[in-house]
């Protein structure tokens, strides 16, 4: 009898000591955008899935709000101090010192001192507001107009859904004037560096509202790339992104290029080229089945594009045909961008690494 006693007073202990513990860790609970980003020695080895340039400066940014710098070329990298532990995918520079990146629970966050420190400018709590008050009043000025109730239900929908609004890339024209885009066709631009944001899905021909990938600029054009062969160009006259057709209809994960010309990549190893603005696409052949995750603009202006199973392929200008480059333990690679010093330098799923100078 007295051992049945206290196995219920254990139990019963256990249960108080679980629900005690429940309620501490319910109280010590803190929302990911009010986290600051934790220092890591291991930051530099932690999944990252973007780099860019930042002047002679490399950033990079990943998992739990994690951004690094590097001053020489990515053989040692710093960590940032960033006041949110939210996911990051993407990051753009627009000037040596002016920085934007951008992750999930639709958070924007600013540098202003070429990467060392952020702040937070916009995240998913905010956004689904935004889109209410600008539909709202669209709608109200012009009642007659079918498309505003329906983005100002997507606003709506997007407040009752809370902060998780994914961003997936960034890209600024100058210190002012850039775009986010993420999923469900979701694209906001400024025109003050982030101080304000305007709503911009009635601005893309994408009634479907695929997710918006990736965003760049080729010098002469800006695009979005994005799911099942969407494709958008900046038409400056209309004020809009427009479709541009494109011959396959699968997912397309970047966009890159230079004046004149265009390339396009994504799922199973597709990747496209274009010299006429996107009118006519000619295919890369990769020789490969695996997805096309990254690509830069080598030193001799050769096109590098790398895959999620760590691949590099080089166009050597001489046809359509890419070759398969050797290197030492490939990893997945999710972004890729050139350092001053002519090397490439890579980040994915194992951190960040400089590849050796051909």
């Amino acid at each position: 009898m007295c051992s049945y006693k206290n196995n219920i007073l254990r139990l019963a202990l256990g249960v108080v000591l679980g629900l005690s513990q429940g309620i501490s860790q319910a109280a010590d609970y803190v929302d990911v955008l009010d986290l600051p980003a934790k220092p890591s020695a291991l930051a530099v080895r932690s999944p990252l899935l973007d780099v860019t340039n930042a002047g002679q400066r490399l950033v990079a940014v990943g998992q739990r709000g994690h951004i690094l710098y590097s001053d020489d070329c990515g053989r040692q990298w710093q960590q940032a101090s960033v006041p949110v532990s939210s996911d990051l995918s993407a990051v753009y520079f627009a000037s040596p010192q002016q920085g934007w990146a951008v992750g999930n629970d639709g958070v924007i966050l600013h540098s202003s001192d070429a990467g060392v420190t952020w702040n937070k400018q916009l995240d998913g709590r905010q956004i689904g507001a935004l889109l209410v008050r600008h539909y709202a009043a669209l709608a109200s000025a012009e009642p007659a107009n079918e498309q505003w109730p329906l983005l100002l239900a997507d606003g709506q929908r997007l407040v009752e859904e809370g902060a998780d609004k994914p961003l997936l890339d960034v890209w600024f024209a100058d210190d002012k004037v850039g775009y986010v885009v993420g999923v469900f066709n979701l694209i906001l631009r400024t025109e003050d560096g982030g101080q304000s944001w305007t709503p911009f899905q009635d601005r893309t021909d994408n009634p479907q509202n695929f997710h918006l990938n990736a965003i760049a600029s080729t010098g002469d054009a800006l695009y979005i790339a994005g799911e099942q062969g969407l494709l958008l160009k900046w038409d400056d006259s209309a004020q809009r992104f427009n479709a541009v057709p494109t011959p396959y209809q699968g997912s397309f994960f970047g966009v890159l290029g230079k004046p004149g010309e265009v390339v396009v990549y994504g799922l199973r190893g597709n990747a496209l080229r274009s010299t006429d603005g996107g009118s006519s696409w000619t295919p890369f052949d990769t020789g490969l089945q695996v997805s096309v995750t990254a690509a830069a603009i080598d030193a001799q202006g050769h096109y590098r594009l790398f895959t999620q199973a760590g691949h590099m392929l080089a166009d050597q200008r001489d046809n359509t045909q890419l070759h398969l480059m050797p290197q030492q333990n490939p990893s997945p690679v999710a972004g890729a961008t050139l350092a001053v010093d002519g090397s490439l330098v890579v980040v994915g799923t194992r951190g960040a690494r400089a590849l050796l100078k051909e």
